[in-house]
């Protein structure tokens, strides 16, 4: 990837609007540190669409799971690579995809309802057929389609795409527990404490010094820096979690991704791999 390709941090919502819109952190690394230049807010799916579209060179780190479980797949009698199940994904409505998960884990014992895959459980990260509390397969039913139909390059995926548009799975969460366990978000404005607003703090703090967990530091503006932190929803900081988790991944050989990854169900990037 070339140095002076862009960073984007993406904050995704599968039914953006003005109110709470998908948050994107755009940025460069430079002398060793990820830059942020700006915060965009895309208030529809035709706008992702369009930062898709962008000219690269880019990487780009997307909060979405772009792959179910392989089990799930099974199950389902899906056959064919990633494209093809994101096509069949693609042609079902959000309630039939919610169906089919729930009567997947409906079949199952307690305990053992939901298939990972095996990128969630190193990464602390939710299973991506979860249809409520986060309703992470509706952001794939919404946001993996528009990737494969923007043709950016998919490593995990084993997508060739474009080479200079470079999409990568992120999870802000794995950089956030590295630092706190504690709660620094929520959209409920009864639970947009002053606690929530410290943990942000923390973390923010970690992520700009030079022993940054994310493994780059972040630059950010004041005015920025303000903006951050007063976003008690979280979504401002968990799109630059997003971007320094890829600014990281994005000159590294294979974008750091581990060997023998499984294609259909990808991989978040800067988690470790099995040892």
């Amino acid at each position: 990837m070339d140095a002076s390709a862009t960073v984007f941090g993406v904050d995704f919502n599968s039914s953006p609007r003005s109110s709470k819109p998908i948050t994107v952190a755009v940025g460069l690394v430079r002398k060793n540190a990820f830059h942020l230049d700006r915060i965009e807010a895309l208030t529809s799916l035709d706008a992702f669409q369009a930062l898709l579209q962008r000219p690269g060179p880019w990487v780009g780190g997307f909060d979405f799971p772009f792959g179910l479980p392989r089990d799930f797949i099974r199950e389902q009698g899906w056959r064919g690579g990633w494209a093809s199940i994101t096509r069949q994904v693609a042609a079902l409505t959000r309630d039939e995809l919610r169906a089919r998960c729930k009567a997947y884990c409906d079949a199952r014992p307690v305990g053992q309802k939901f298939a990972h895959r095996a990128t969630d459980l190193p990464a602390g990260s939710s299973p991506s057929m979860k249809w409520v509390n986060p309703p992470v397969v509706i952001m794939l039913h919404a946001g993996a389609p528009l990737l494969l139909k923007s043709g950016v390059h998919l490593p995990a995926h084993q997508v060739a795409g474009v080479p200079s548009r470079v999409a990568l799975e992120a999870y802000p969460g794995y950089i956030a527990r590295l630092i706190t366990r504690e709660s620094y978000k929520s959209d409920t404005k009864s639970k947009q404490t002053a606690a929530r607003h410290a943990a942000r703090e923390r973390i923010f703090a970690s992520i700009m010094g030079k022993e940054s967990p994310a493994g780059l530091p972040a630059v950010v503006p004041e005015p920025l820096r303000h903006a951050i932190l007063d976003d008690a929803s979280g979504d401002h900081l968990d799109a630059l979690l997003c971007a320094l988790q890829v600014a990281q991944a994005r000159n590294l050989s294979g974008f750091g991704l581990p060997c023998g990854i499984d294609p259909l169900e990808g991989w978040i990037a800067g988690i470790p791999g099995p040892l």
